[in-house]
C-alpha cells in the first residue's frame, strides 16, 4: 500500500547521501565552498563559488578545479593582498595541524557597493587523504549594521559632549546673571537708602497737612513694595537696615525673645517691638502671617 502524501516520513536509520544528493546539498548552500588538498589544490567547488567567479569575470564554465588556492593567495597584490596572505597562513596552519579551524573576515568591495565576507577553513573528518573545506559567507548586512551602530554611538558621544559643554556654558551664564542681578539689587537698594530715604524721613518729620501726609505714606509704602522683593537676601537687607535693626534681626534669627533682646541691647522692650515692626515693614511682611524668625532664617 502506498503511503498517503500527508503522512510524516518515518526515519529509522541515519541518512546516507549518494554523491548526487551530496552535490545537491553542497550547491544549495549560500556560502562559497571549495575543497582543497594538503597542497592547496582545489578539488571541488559548489555552485555559489562558481557563480561568484563568473560574476568576477571568469568564463561561464569555470569551476576553479585544479587551481592552487594557496598559490593564488600568495600571489595576490593590491588592496586585498594583506587579507589574502593572512588566509594562506591560516589555511596552512589547519593543514599542518597547528589549529583545528581558521576564521577570518575581510572586505571585498565591488562596483555595485561594499561587501564583506567571513572565511572559514576546517579539516574534513573521516579517513583518507587530508582535505580542507574552505567557505566564504557574505556578511555585508552584518558589517553595515555594525558600522551604522558605531556611527550612531560616535554621534551620540559627540552630542553628549556638546550637551555637556552647553550645560557648562549655561551654568556660567546663569551664574553671571545671578551675580549681575545681585549687583543690580544692591545698587538699587544703596541708591534708595542714600538718595531717597533721607528726604522721605525729613518729610515724615515735617508738620504736613493730612492730605500731604497721606501722599508721603503712599510713597513710603510703594517704595517699600519696590525694594522688598530685593530684600530676599540678608546681605541686601543689611544695606537698608539701621545698625540697631541689624542687631535685633540677628538676635531674632537666633531665637531670642523680645525681652531677652532688650536686655542684651540695653534698650526697652518697646524699642525692640518698634524695631521688629520696622523689620516686618521693610521685608514686606506687614500684612502677612509669616513668622519673622522663619523668614530671617530663610534669607540668611
Amino acid at each position: 500500500m502506498n503511503k498517503p502524501d500527508n503522512q510524516p516520513e518515518t526515519v529509522s536509520a541515519p541518512l546516507c547521501y549518494s554523491s548526487e544528493e551530496a552535490r545537491t546539498v553542497l550547491d544549495s548552500l549560500s556560502a562559497h565552498i571549495a575543497i582543497i588538498n594538503k597542497d592547496g589544490v582545489i578539488l571541488d567547488t559548489n555552485r555559489a563559488w562558481r557563480d561568484f567567479a563568473v560574476k568576477g569575470g571568469m568564463p561561464e564554465d569555470y569551476d576553479a578545479i585544479g587551481d592552487n588556492y594557496l598559490a593564488i593567495c600568495d600571489a595576490s597584490d593590491g588592496e586585498d593582498s594583506a587579507d589574502a596572505r593572512t588566509v594562506a597562513v591560516g589555511i596552512r596552519e589547519v593543514i599542518d595541524g597547528g589549529v583545528d579551524e581558521f576564521m577570518h573576515d575581510y572586505p571585498c568591495h565591488s562596483t555595485d557597493g561594499p561587501h564583506w565576507y567571513y572565511m572559514r577553513a576546517i579539516r574534513m573528518s573521516g579517513d583518507g587523504p587530508l582535505r580542507v573545506v574552505v567557505s566564504h559567507e557574505e556578511i555585508t548586512a552584518l558589517k553595515l549594521t555594525e558600522e551604522a551602530l558605531r556611527n550612531s554611538e560616535a554621534q551620540l558621544k559627540k552630542q553628549t559632549v556638546e550637551l555637556e559643554e552647553s550645560n557648562i556654558a549655561l551654568k556660567v551664564l546663569l551664574k553671571q546673571r545671578e551675580e549681575d542681578k545681585a549687583d543690580l539689587e544692591q545698587k538699587v537698594i544703596t541708591n534708595v537708602k542714600e538718595m531717597v530715604l533721607p528726604y522721605l524721613e525729613k518729610l515724615k518729620r515735617v508738620n504736613l497737612k493730612p492730605k500731604d501726609k497721606t501722599v508721603v505714606d503712599i510713597i513710603d509704602s510703594h517704595l517699600n513694595d519696590i525694594i522688598s522683593p530685593m530684600m530676599q537676601k540678608l546681605a541686601n537687607a543689611s544695606i537698608i537696615l539701621t545698625p540697631q535693626e541689624i542687631q535685633v534681626a540677628s538676635l531674632v534669627k537666633d531665637g531670642k525673645a523680645s525681652k531677652e533682646i532688650a536686655g542684651i541691647l540695653n534698650v526697652s522692650e518697646t524699642t525692640v517691638h518698634f524695631h521688629r515692626k520696622n523689620l516686618r515693614r521693610k521685608f514686606g511682611l506687614s500684612n502677612s502671617q509669616t513668622n519673622l524668625r522663619s523668614y530671617l532664617i530663610s534669607i540668611s
